[in-house]
């Protein structure tokens, strides 16, 4: 089993508009604390972000947040949660959360999710890193990609062995202890030259 350490999440500024999303993150958050678990996170107080920081930080996880100068008055609103790391680019503040974080998750969001979400993922793909990514899949929020997904894989541009680039649970228990067995698709361990672990 490998072991995750710190977990980076993506998710909204928003809270979205049914209740269930934010209590997803306040579940995330204590899940990670739980299991002593380090968030890295886009750096807000507002929307997901900050349901998602303050419930992790208030059961114990350390809590990294990343975010670029041109967001900082927008997504933190006055209240700092952990430790705050301020850059100028979003391209600085992507290869600052991967670099922090042993595994990638993806709860409910916008653009910006799915920016942050897909970059990790095209990642793997190409080799730059072998951790796992996972999709909180919230009262099915996520049911459109996978199916979009999967359908890209059935048309043949997203090779098969590279669906399980992303895994996807609706329980961030669940999510979190398949992310931890992670071991890459066959076809990219090949592709890398890496042995299957």
């Amino acid at each position: 089993m490998n072991e995750l350490g710190s977990v980076c999440v993506f998710c909204g500024a928003n809270v979205g508009s049914q209740p269930i999303y934010e209590e997803a993150a306040v579940e995330l958050g204590q899940e990670l604390g739980r299991r002593r678990l380090g968030l890295v996170y886009g750096g807000g107080s507002v929307g997901l972000m900050g349901a998602l920081a303050r419930a992790a930080q208030d059961a114990g996880s350390s809590v990294v947040g990343v975010v670029p100068e041109t967001l900082a008055g927008r997504e933190i609103m006055g209240e700092q949660i952990g430790e705050l790391i301020v850059v100028e680019t979003m391209h600085e503040r992507k290869a600052i959360m991967a670099s922090l974080a042993e595994t990638f998750v993806a709860l409910p969001g916008g653009f910006g999710t799915m920016d942050e979400l897909f970059e990790m993922v095209t990642w793997g793909q190409i080799g730059i890193h072998n951790k796992p990514v996972g999709l909180l899949n919230v009262a099915g929020f996520y049911d459109a990609l996978v199916a979009w997904v999967d359908n890209a894989v059935d048309v043949e541009f997203i090779r098969a062995e590279y669906r399980d680039l992303m895994i996807v649970d609706a329980n961030p228990g669940d999510l979190l202890d398949r992310l931890s067995r992670h071991v890459p698709p066959a076809g990219l361990v090949q592709w890398l030259g890496v042995e299957d672990a």
